[in-house]
C-alpha cells in the first residue's frame, strides 16, 4: 500500500484505541516531566502505531510523543498518539492523533483523525487536502479567500502562553483588529483553517509531534504555516497558520 492507504490504516487502528478509552472510568493518567498529562490512551495508541510501522515500514524511523526514537532513515513517522490529552482526560471530544511522513527533511503526507467528533482531515504532497465529514462523505478542502483582517476569525490557544511570551498585549490588539475570536484549541483551529470556516490560527508552547501533521493539510489546501516572524524549522515551537491572503499582516502585527 501506498504512504497514504497507510496513514488511512494507521488512523483507524488509533481511532480503536483511543475511542474505547475516553471516558473511561479507569484511565491512567501521569504526569510526565514537563507536567503535562499522559493517559494509558496515549501509551496505547503510540505502541499499536509503531508496531504496525515495524510490519509496513520496518526501515523507517519513527518519531513519537511518548517513546524514545527508533531508526535511522531518510524517512521519518511523526506521532503524536492523541494532541489534546488535557481535553481527553477530562471527557471533553477535542482531541485526535496526528501522524505524519517526512522523507528527505520535508513534511510530505500526514493525517488526523478525530473520532470523537467524527472526523479526518489528510494531505500528500501535490494530491491535495481532504476531510472526511461526520456523515462518512470525503470533501476536497481549501482555504478561505478573505483578504482583509477586519472580516477574518482568529483562533488562539491560552491566553497564559501568550503573556509568558509577552506578547499578550499584541494578540489582544490583534484581536479588536478582527471580526472573531475564539479559542478552538489544538489541532482543531488549523484545521478550521485548512478547510475555510476561518482565517488564523496562533499558539506558542508546541513540539515537532504537534505540528508536523499540521503542515500536508495546510499547504495543500492553500494556506500558509510558519514560525512567528520566520519559515519553521526542527525547533519552532511558535506557529502561525493563515489563508496566506492575511499572513504578513498577522506576522506584522505579533512583532
Amino acid at each position: 500500500m501506498n504512504d497514504i492507504e497507510l496513514l488511512q490504516v494507521l488512523a483507524n487502528a488509533a481511532d480503536d484505541i483511543s475511542l474505547a478509552r475516553f471516558r473511561a472510568l479507569d484511565l491512567v493518567v501521569e504526569a510526565k516531566p514537563d507536567r503535562t498529562p499522559v493517559t494509558d490512551a496515549d501509551k496505547a495508541v503510540e505502541g499499536k502505531l509503531r508496531e504496525l510501522l515495524k510490519l509496513y515500514r520496518p526501515s523507517d524511523e519513527v518519531i513519537g510523543e511518548e517513546m524514545d526514537k527508533t531508526g535511522d532513515s531518510n524517512r521519518s513517522w511523526i506521532i503524536d498518539p492523541i494532541d489534546g490529552t488535557a481535553n481527553y482526560l477530562r471527557g471533553v471530544p477535542i482531541w485526535g492523533t496526528l501522524i505524519a511522513l517526512r522523507v528527505d527533511g520535508e513534511i510530505t503526507t500526514s493525517i488526523i483523525s478525530a473520532p470523537a467528533l467524527g472526523r479526518r482531515w489528510w494531505a500528500g504532497k501535490g494530491r491535495g487536502a481532504f476531510t472526511k465529514d461526520i456523515d462518512g462523505s470525503v470533501r476536497k478542502i481549501t482555504v478561505s479567500k478573505i483578504a482583509k483582517l477586519e472580516d477574518s476569525t482568529l483562533s488562539f490557544n491560552s491566553l497564559e502562553q501568550w503573556r509568558n511570551q509577552g506578547l499578550l498585549e499584541q494578540l489582544l490588539e490583534l484581536s479588536t483588529n478582527v471580526s472573531r475570536t475564539r479559542a478552538y484549541g489544538d489541532f482543531l483551529s488549523y484545521m478550521f483553517v485548512a478547510e475555510g470556516a476561518i482565517e488564523i490560527a496562533a499558539e506558542h508552547d508546541l513540539k515537532i509531534h504537534d505540528i508536523a501533521a499540521l503542515v500536508p493539510i495546510l499547504t495543500e489546501a492553500g494556506g500558509r504555516i510558519t514560525d512567528l516572524q520566520r519559515e519553521l524549522t526542527e525547533d519552532s515551537s511558535s506557529v502561525i497558520a493563515t489563508n496566506s491572503l492575511l499572513h504578513q499582516a498577522v506576522q506584522d502585527a505579533l512583532k
